[in-house]
């Protein structure tokens, strides 16, 4: 169903189903903001722990300060928004009806590398630019489409960070899973040659189908090869189900790496003491910069509860870009898409700039490490110091 978001009443608003208009003491038209988003299915713990809180988070600070500058005329922001369902023909047709139908000014992007992959060619036929803080698809970005910009660095570079990370700290065997879908497919492909390339040997590597309820049988054939680290190329619901298990039969290696989720506040909820020492992808905390703790402090003001400490950050400063955008050339979409592609932008990440449709950021790894998920790698960006070995399941 679509929501058109009041932002001073979005939590209210996304219990009860309501439509209300946002353009509220404003003459000024409102920028019609879309995006569709899992809030159902596989792929809601990721879009409802990184991308939606965001959105929502920053169109009431917008509007709560007056709107954008528009040459001199402040701009309310008013979301249009609907549920994907985690379905790829929706989260297409719903991008469709957003740019034909509802002809919104601009679009905020869905979740995950599968979904990115379906609305971003979509999106630049229509001339929409897509700052996508949850895309990593080599594949994506090699199509070059010109309104399209991956927020995230891509599988070659985190999984040249983690294969770093693993052979300076004396490994010298890893088992790897991964999900058997865009995410996991190039994820792997990335990471074997890395690793190999440090010396390391991969005693087992299995994939395993979005969905899975049991991952106990793959983890007992791994923990018999006895390596020395683990490394699980996951979604939210296996990166939680990989650790379960894995406790449950005792399997505790040196390093025990997981992908997306591992950075949801959802996890140390939980897993609670056991989240100490499990490492996975991230890329800041609040120890990184006044910055990115005023951010946390907000959006746990506002939902009480954590953002989480990867792809969060990298969607508030897509969202920072664009804003930014705006300002400078208005609502003009080319124009926005070449203002985007032309220079650097400062973020709450940093400065940041694209090459083709890749932002230029290093790879990092993070853990959790006294309750919060700190950057352990690389050394000039760490915000703690890496745990090794992992310690043990309470």
């Amino acid at each position: 169903m679509m929501r058109v978001l009041t932002i001073a009443l979005v939590a209210a608003l996304a219990l009860a189903g309501a439509s209300l208009d946002t353009r509220a003491q404003s003459d000024a038209p409102p920028i019609k903001i879309g995006y569709a988003i899992s809030r159902t299915g596989p792929f809601a713990p990721g879009a409802q722990a990184t991308q939606e809180p965001s959105y929502i988070l920053w169109a009431e600070q917008v509007n709560a300060a007056g709107g954008i500058s528009v040459r001199g005329q402040k701009r309310k922001v008013e979301l249009i928004s609907y549920d994907d369902r985690s379905e790829v023909e929706t989260i297409v047709r719903t991008f469709e009806k957003l740019m034909v139908t509802d002809k919104v000014d601009l679009i905020l992007p869905p979740w995950g590398s599968t979904a990115n992959f379906a609305v971003a060619p979509l999106a630049n036929r229509h001339g929409y630019p897509v700052l996508a803080p949850t895309a990593l698809s080599m594949k994506l970005v090699d199509m070059k489409l010109p309104y399209f910009f991956s927020m995230l660095p891509q599988p070659y570079v985190l999984m040249a960070a983690a294969a770093d990370m693993l052979a300076a700290n004396g490994i010298k065997a890893v088992a790897v899973i991964y999900m058997d879908d865009v995410f996991g497919l190039e994820n792997i492909a990335a990471f074997e040659p890395a690793v190999k390339a440090k010396g390391i040997e991969i005693v087992e590597k299995k994939s395993y189908p979005l969905g899975i309820k049991d991952l106990s049988p793959v983890l007992r054939a791994i923990k018999d090869k006895n390596p020395d680290a683990f490394v699980g190329l996951t979604y939210p619901p296996d990166t939680i189900l990989a650790s379960k298990q894995s406790k449950e039969i005792g399997f505790n290696p040196k390093v025990f790496f997981t992908a997306v989720g591992t950075a949801f506040p959802l996890y140390k909820q939980v897993m609670g003491p056991d989240s100490d020492g499990v490492s996975g992808i991230g890329s800041w905390s609040v120890k990184t910069s006044p910055a990115a703790k005023a951010f946390f402090e907000a959006h746990v003001a506002r939902f009480q509860k954590e953002p989480d400490r990867w792809a969060s950050a990298h969607c508030w400063a897509g969202l920072q870009i664009m804003q930014a955008a705006i300002e400078k050339v208005g609502v003009d979409r080319k124009a926005i898409r070449d203002y985007i592609a032309g220079g650097e932008h400062a973020t709450i990440i940093g400065t940041v700039r694209f090459k083709g449709s890749e932002i230029q950021f290093p790879g990092t790894v993070s853990q959790w490490v006294g309750g919060d998920f700190e950057v352990v790698w690389p050394a000039d960006r760490a915000t703690a110091k890496l745990v090794i070995p992992k310690p043990a399941w309470k």
